[in-house]
């Protein structure tokens, strides 16, 4: 069986990224507990807006863990400080204060832990980096949400303190130190966006462009090992794509894209796999090997291409905005579970 990149750096990604999304789910839990906490309607407003930003996220989570290939259980350390933070938030012995104070300081570690898994992806490979994209959009959300609960703290902090509402120029205050983490970050700090998910475009495409990324890195090297390595993730990453398009996506869009054009995406894609098979059994030392690769990469491209043209097309014209992201999240849930029924799954026991 070939090798592939679920190597100790890799595997220790997928670690921090299933710890960031069972952080980013304890994250929703406590907004909605402090909407039940009876609070002004400025405060609530916000607290709201911010619940409605880490539900996306959380899809977005999803969707980058789910693209990276390696499925994962969260650090140890990370599920027990989940389950005392989980039993503080609910109970009666923090005040509100205290509780706003302790969901800024996750979100901080939301935004640390983003920073740092973007930060190792750059020392991994370019697919990883590829892969893990979308956290951006996560991070200066989290980074915007930090600045807005720090005016919220003030407002309560006095409050506690005295009884008496603080100065609220200290809107004023967040928005200005809002404006400075746009400055910086561009025009992504937040989604900006009504959508509930990617649509399903989006989600085929992340694919696309992370094995183009892979082939792309397999043909510039000239170690038979690594050479190895990235075909055994090109061969796992593809037959996840693969199965998953074919058990939701081509059922789904065959009505209106027609019979034989989607017969024509299953007849590329099992003769994609014989190939796989076969390069499988080659020596990633000899000639043959890149050849062979190179001749999958020419009609995997072709595939790609009939997709993102004709494909899309008609996924436009046929599906509503929310019929094409609840095809990406059945998409989605389907590469979680073929990537787990395939074994791409590592465990921490940390």
């Amino acid at each position: 069986m070939v090798a592939t990149l679920d190597d100790t750096k890799r595997n220790a990604i997928a670690i921090k990224l299933a710890s960031l999304k069972a952080l980013q789910q304890l994250v929703i839990e406590n907004e909605r507990l402090l909407l039940a906490q009876g609070l002004d309607a400025e405060i609530g407003d916000r607290i709201r807006n911010f619940l409605n930003d880490d539900e996306k996220n959380l899809g977005v989570l999803e969707t980058v863990i789910g693209q990276y290939g390696i499925q994962a259980e969260a650090k140890k350390t990370v599920t027990q400080f989940i389950e005392k933070a989980r039993e503080l938030f609910k109970g009666s012995e923090l005040s509100l204060y205290e509780k706003v104070s302790q969901h800024e300081l996750l979100k901080h570690q939301l935004v640390m832990s983003g920073l740092i898994i973007h930060k190792a992806a750059q020392k991994v490979g370019a697919d990883v980096l590829l892969a893990i994209g979308p956290l951006n959009t996560i991070n200066f959300e989290n980074r915007a949400h930090q600045e807005q609960l720090k005016g919220i703290l003030e407002i309560l902090g006095v409050r506690e303190l005295t009884g008496q509402d603080a100065d609220q120029g200290i809107w004023a205050r967040v928005q200005d130190a809002l404006a400075a983490v746009s400055g910086v970050v561009g025009s992504a700090v937040t989604q900006n966006s009504d959508k509930k998910d990617l649509n399903i475009q989006d989600a085929i495409r992340l694919d696309h462009g992370k094995v183009n990324t892979l082939f792309t890195e397999l043909l510039q090297s000239n170690n038979p090992q690594k050479i190895q390595e990235y075909f055994g993730q090109i061969y796992k990453d593809l037959t996840v794509h693969a199965e998953a398009e074919e058990e939701v996506v081509y059922p789904r869009v065959r009505p209106f894209y027609g019979q034989d054009n989607t017969q024509e995406l299953f007849d590329e894609q099992a003769e994609m796999k014989r190939v796989l098979d076969q390069i499988k059994a080659i020596s990633p030392s000899s000639s043959e090997f890149k050849d062979r690769v190179k001749q999958l990469m020419q009609a995997v491209g072709d595939h790609i291409r009939q997709e993102e043209s004709t494909m899309f097309a008609a996924i436009r014209n046929n599906l509503s905005t929310e019929q094409s992201e609840q095809l990406a999240t059945e998409f989605k849930a389907a590469k979680t579970r073929i990537q787990q029924k395939l074994g791409v799954v590592t465990e921490s026991n940390v």
